[in-house]
Order: structure tokens, then C-alpha cells, then sequence
């Protein structure tokens, strides 16, 4: 008898300790390890933008395409950052790279843009999805966001002002209709240039979704320097 208890009790402080180690794992770990994805993902893309990269070249390595120039903006590929979004609200050190598809491997890296949707600042929605806990916890304050805060993006060439048109909406994850062109539920009354951002609801669950819709306000020209409210 004393040999099963001392078998089970060796086997609950194990167990403990194995689940002490998940908790860790998930709450701090997975955190470190997307914020240095994050910050490598921001630092490539910054240094392609500073490249001069030849005319009809779609890669950055100064090589022109065979063909000569694109006959429009170039597609955005697949796993890899093409933006940068910053949001005041959560405070000015905030900022995480747009990945193109919203897949496992792309929302450890950063956020993900819904590759259904418009073109960042193009007429139609930019959906864009991101973590609300773990993997950097990137859209932890979404539910915080309130009316007229500004969502401001760049690609390198121009700086993309949204600002939030309402309160964040509670839905369910087969809402698709939140992504739509025009987006269900959001109150806007036809088409535009609109901003979608998606997360899971609750903070640490995902039966629902929480959804923050913004409208396409203002664009400069990063030669302009940073809009008015990413200046402390």
C-alpha cells in the first residue's frame, strides 16, 4: 500500500511539473520566440525598403525582370511581410509586420493578412488577423480601441491612416461576413476602403471572435515623415 502511494504521489508531482512547464511554455515562452520573429520580420522589410532596387526589379535584388516593369502593384507572396501596422492606442513602442495568409506558421510571426481581401489602402476591406494571447499576445488590447483611434500602416512607400469606426464587435468564427467588401454588421452603407482587424474572444479562448472595423482617413508619402499620430 505505502509502495502505491508513494508511486501515485511520485506521479501527481510529475504531472504538476509537467503542466507548471506547459503554463510557462505557452504563457512566456512562445511570447519570446514571436517577438524575435516579429522583430526579425521588421527588420528585413526595412531593409529591402532601403534598397534601391532597379526599375522593373520585383524582388529587390537590383535585377531587372525579364519583361520590364509590372503592369501593376506586384502581388504579395505568400508567408512574407509586405507592411508594418502601429497602433497609438496601445502604446507608441507597439508596432508588428502584416504577413501575407493567415496560416499557424504566418500568426507566430506576426499578423496575418486575409489573402481574400483588398490590398492595404485599396477600395475594399484589408482584413488582417493576429493573436490575442500567446505568440506575443500582439491584439491583447483590442477590446480597448474605441471610435475615431487611429490604425496606421506602412509599406515602405506610403503611410495608411484608418481610424475605427466603432466599439469592438462580439461574433461568431463563421461570421465570414465580417471580411466582406462591405463588411457585415460594420454600419458602413456601401462600398469604400475599409480595415478589418480580427482576433479570438475570449482573451484566452476562441468560441467567439472580436472584430474592430476602421474606415481609410488620411495617406502621405513616407518622404512627408510620420503622421501626425505617431508623433510624441
Amino acid at each position: 500500500m505505502r509502495v502505491l502511494v508513494r508511486t501515485f504521489s511520485e506521479l501527481c508531482i510529475t504531472v504538476g511539473a509537467l503542466i507548471v512547464l506547459f503554463v510557462v511554455y505557452v504563457l512566456f515562452w512562445t511570447g519570446v520566440q514571436a517577438n524575435s520573429a516579429m522583430d526579425d520580420e521588421i527588420d528585413a522589410l526595412q531593409d529591402r525598403w532601403a534598397q534601391d532596387a532597379a526599375p522593373g526589379d520585383d524582388d529587390g535584388d537590383g535585377a531587372a525582370t525579364a519583361g520590364g516593369p509590372p503592369d501593376g502593384p506586384l502581388p504579395y507572396k505568400d508567408g512574407k511581410a509586405f507592411a508594418v501596422m502601429y497602433i497609438p492606442r496601445f502604446g507608441f513602442t507597439w508596432n508588428k509586420p502584416v504577413l501575407q495568409g493567415t496560416g499557424i506558421d504566418v500568426l507566430k510571426k506576426g499578423l496575418g493578412h486575409y489573402a481574400s481581401t483588398a490590398r492595404l489602402g485599396q477600395k475594399g476591406n484589408f482584413a488582417v488577423a493576429g493573436h490575442r494571447r500567446t505568440y506575443g499576445d500582439p491584439f491583447k488590447d483590442v477590446p480597448e480601441l474605441r471610435p475615431n483611434d487611429p490604425v496606421i500602416l506602412t509599406d515602405g512607400t506610403t503611410w495608411f491612416t484608418y481610424r475605427v469606426h466603432r466599439e469592438p464587435y462580439r461574433t461568431l468564427p463563421g461570421d465570414v461576413g465580417v471580411i466582406d467588401p462591405v463588411p457585415r454588421g460594420s454600419g458602413f452603407d456601401g462600398p469604400g476602403r475599409y480595415l478589418t482587424l480580427t482576433t479570438c474572444e475570449p482573451e484566452w479562448g476562441h468560441s467567439h471572435r472580436l472584430i474592430v472595423w476602421a474606415h481609410l482617413d488620411a495617406t502621405q508619402p513616407v518622404e512627408a515623415g510620420k503622421p501626425e499620430a505617431l508623433r510624441r
